[in-house]
C-alpha cells in the first residue's frame, strides 16, 4: 500500500530540497544539513529581504530562533549548528512559506545553500587536509639543498607544499560553486560538453563546455551563451588556449544563440581587448568589471540582484581594495601582513599580523585520494 505524503511537498519539491541539505554524501567529507540548519538559512533569507513579520505571523514563535540578526559573513559557524525547537517536518512548511512569500524564494536558497555548503566542506578540509610527507616533497630538495639548514629546508618543503594542497582544494571548491550560483542567479544553467547546446563548429559531433546557458522564454531574443570569467591575463593565454577562448564564440554564433563574455576584473590588456573584439564581431557582447556585475543584476531581477550584491560582489570588493600599492612597475600589489604558522597533533595555527585563527585538527589521510564531483 502506498504510503501518505506527509510532508505536502511534491516529488520535484522533494528532490530540490534533498539537493539543497545534503552535498558529496559518496566522498570522505560529505556535507549533510539538519531541519535547524535548514530553517536558519531560509531565515535569513527573510533578513535579507525584509520579510521576518511575514514569516512570524505564518510561524508564530519561530522567527525569533532563526533570526541571526546580522549579515551571513558576520555570522559564527556554529550558530547554524544550533538545534531549533520546530514541530516534526515543520523545515518542509516553512520551505512552502517561502516560495508563497518571496520571489525567486527557489532560486536564493539553491544558491545560499550551495556557497553554504561549500563553506562547511572548506572548514572540513582545513581540520582534514593532511600535512604532505616526506616522500612526496624530497625530490625537490635538490634546487634548494645547502641554502639552508636540512631541518629548515624539510620545513619550508612541507609548510609550501601543505599551503598549496588548501590553495588547490579552495580553487576547486570555489570552481564548483562561483559558475553555477552566479548562473542561477540570472535564470540559466551551466550546460557540459554533452548536452551539446553549443557544438565545436569544426567537428560537430563534440559539444562545448557553456558556463551558463540562458533561453528567453517568451522567444523574443536568441539564447545567450555565457563565457564567465575572474580576469584575463597574458601569461595564462597561451596561444592554444587562446584560440579555444575565441573559437567559443563562433561555435556559439554558429548554434543561433548570442556569445556574452562577462569578466570581472577590468583590468585591459591586448588578449582581453582582442577576445572582447572576437564576441562582438560574432554578434555577441562583452561585459567588463562594474559594467559585468551590473549586467548580472539586470538579469537577475531584483530578488537574486541582491544575492549576487550581498554574497559575490561585495565580498570580493572587500578583499581586492587592499591591494592599493603600486609597485615600480606600475602595478597594484597587496602589502603583506608577516606569517607565522604553527602545527601540532590536534591543531593548527595561523598568524597574520595581529590576527590569529586556530583550526582544530583531525586528519584524513584518506583526503588526499577524494575526488569531489559538482552536484
Amino acid at each position: 500500500m502506498k504510503k501518505p505524503n506527509l510532508t505536502g511537498l511534491d516529488r520535484e519539491e522533494t528532490r530540490f530540497l534533498t539537493r539543497v541539505m545534503t552535498m558529496g554524501t559518496g566522498t570522505s567529507l560529505p556535507v549533510v544539513m539538519q531541519p535547524s540548519e535548514l530553517a536558519k538559512l531560509i531565515g535569513l533569507i527573510y533578513r535579507d529581504n525584509g520579510k521576518g513579520a511575514k514569516l512570524e505571523a505564518e510561524h508564530p514563535g519561530l522567527w525569533a530562533q532563526i533570526d541571526p540578526g546580522k549579515d551571513y559573513y558576520d555570522i559564527p559557524a556554529n550558530w547554524f549548528m544550533e538545534p531549533v525547537q520546530m514541530a516534526q517536518g515543520q523545515h518542509t512548511a516553512l520551505f512552502m512559506t517561502g516560495m508563497e512569500q518571496i520571489e525567486d524564494f527557489k532560486t536564493y536558497l539553491r544558491c545560499l545553500s550551495e556557497l553554504h555548503k561549500r563553506r562547511r566542506k572548506y572548514a572540513l578540509i582545513l581540520q582534514a587536509q593532511p600535512m604532505p610527507t616526506m616522500v612526496q616533497v624530497s625530490p625537490r630538495v635538490l634546487i634548494e639543498y645547502g641554502n639552508m639548514a636540512p631541518q629548515a629546508l624539510a620545513s619550508w618543503l612541507t609548510w609550501r607544499k601543505f599551503f598549496y594542497d588548501l590553495d588547490n582544494r579552495a580553487a576547486q571548491e570555489t570552481g564548483y560553486l562561483f559558475e553555477p550560483i552566479l548562473a542561477a542567479a540570472i535564470g540559466g544553467e551551466p550546460q557540459g560538453p554533452r548536452s551539446l547546446v553549443v557544438r565545436r563548429t569544426d567537428d560537430a559531433s563534440r559539444g562545448r563546455q557553456v558556463d551558463c546557458w540562458k533561453v528567453d522564454p517568451e522567444g523574443i531574443r536568441k539564447p545567450l551563451a555565457y563565457e564567465f570569467k575572474l580576469r584575463v591575463t597574458i601569461a595564462a593565454s597561451g596561444q592554444g588556449r587562446f584560440g579555444e577562448e575565441i573559437g567559443f564564440a563562433e561555435d556559439a554564433k554558429n548554434a543561433q544563440a548570442i556569445p556574452v563574455l562577462l569578466v570581472l576584473d577590468p583590468t585591459m590588456n591586448p588578449r582581453l581587448s582582442e577576445l572582447q573584439a572576437a564576441y562582438e564581431a560574432r554578434g555577441g557582447r562583452a561585459y567588463l568589471g562594474d559594467a559585468a556585475w551590473q549586467h548580472l543584476e539586470d538579469e537577475a531581477g531584483t530578488t537574486m540582484a541582491k544575492f549576487i550584491e550581498t554574497y559575490v560582489r561585495r565580498p570580493i570588493q572587500a578583499i581586492t581594495q587592499f591591494e592599493q600599492q603600486v609597485n615600480a612597475q606600475g602595478h597594484q600589489r597587496l602589502d603583506l601582513l608577516p606569517l607565522q604558522a604553527s602545527c601540532s597533533s590536534n591543531q593548527l595555527t595561523f598568524r597574520l599580523g595581529d590576527f590569529e585563527r586556530r583550526i582544530a585538527r583531525r586528519e584524513d589521510p584518506g583526503l588526499a585520494q577524494d575526488t569531489d564531483a559538482p552536484n
